[in-house]
């Protein structure tokens, strides 16, 4: 065997065992479901499990708090839905102007609108609450979805600026020469052409509102508006004895809705980072 071959038999044998250490808290978590309550807390150093019990997954579908499964995944997907979308229309819009128009004050509001990103959000967290409070929003989805729909996610912005930056401008005024107007060649012209930048902006929203614990723990308070991450809490009582078996399925079970969502548009994703400038 040549040093070549060693060598790249050395590479892939270091690239496997990476991608073991990355996926070994997902076996263990996928393993753990699986495994009585017993056999869990007394063998954590291991993975395979001695008896496979299925019962976890029937006290996830049960639900918990006297709500099942499906309602807390109906509400994870109206909130991770609504933020994808509200980031992709929201986002898209103000990229196209910061990106494709002129006027007064774009260079400031840009520079404004990025700073943003180094706000801590729990600076602004007791802010919103009052204002939604006061406007009768809370335990609503509104909360969680509003803001999303104005842009405040700074780090899209940019992200949909430097994608529309690359689009050769020629095709901006080939379409006003035909008559179109900045509304016209952003829907036929701009849009289509930026869809990577697009699926991007809409998986990464999707993924963050679905794993959000935080946001959702503080608008929400009635279980039935519970999302996922905050249903997983009622698991634990007040003792604070845990139904592990019940808690870990259903944590592998919300991780079946962004795979998939991953696994569709993952070509758009690594098409849209490697265009969007952020690769420096």
């Amino acid at each position: 065997m040549t040093a070549r071959r060693l060598r790249l038999l050395a590479t892939h044998l270091a690239a496997l065992a990476a991608l073991l250490l990355v996926l070994y808290p997902l076996l263990w978590l996928l393993t753990a479901s699986v495994r009585p309550v017993q056999e869990l807390l007394s063998r954590l150093d291991t993975v395979w499990p001695k008896v496979i019990d299925l019962s976890g997954y029937q006290q996830a579908l049960d639900g918990a708090g006297g709500v099942g499964f499906g309602t807390f995944l109906g509400n994870s997907l109206i909130v991770a839905t609504g933020t994808a979308l509200g980031n992709v229309i929201s986002c898209a819009l103000a990229g196209f102007a910061f990106a494709r128009l002129r006027f007064r004050l774009r260079a400031p509001l840009f520079a404004f609108a990025l700073l943003t990103i180094m706000l801590p959000a729990h600076v602004t967290l007791i802010p919103q609450y009052v204002l939604f409070q006061r406007t009768g929003l809370i335990d609503t989805f509104v909360p969680l979805v509003l803001p999303k729909v104005l842009a405040t996610d700074a780090f899209f912005v940019f992200l949909m600026v430097q994608f529309m930056r690359g689009i050769p401008r020629e095709l901006d005024e080939a379409a006003t020469i035909d008559g179109c107007g900045p509304f016209t060649t952003f829907r036929h012209i701009v849009l289509p052409l930026a869809r990577p930048a697009i699926v991007t902006t809409a998986l990464f929203s999707f993924i963050w509102a679905w794993n959000d614990f935080f946001s959702q723990l503080v608008y929400l308070n009635s279980a039935d508006n519970y999302t996922i991450p905050v249903g997983l809490r009622l698991f634990i009582d007040q003792t604070s004895t845990s139904a592990y078996g019940a808690m870990f399925a259903m944590s592998v079970l919300s991780l079946v809705p962004i795979l998939l969502f991953f696994l569709a548009f993952q070509r758009f994703l690594v098409q849209g980072v490697a265009t969007s400038g952020l690769k420096g």
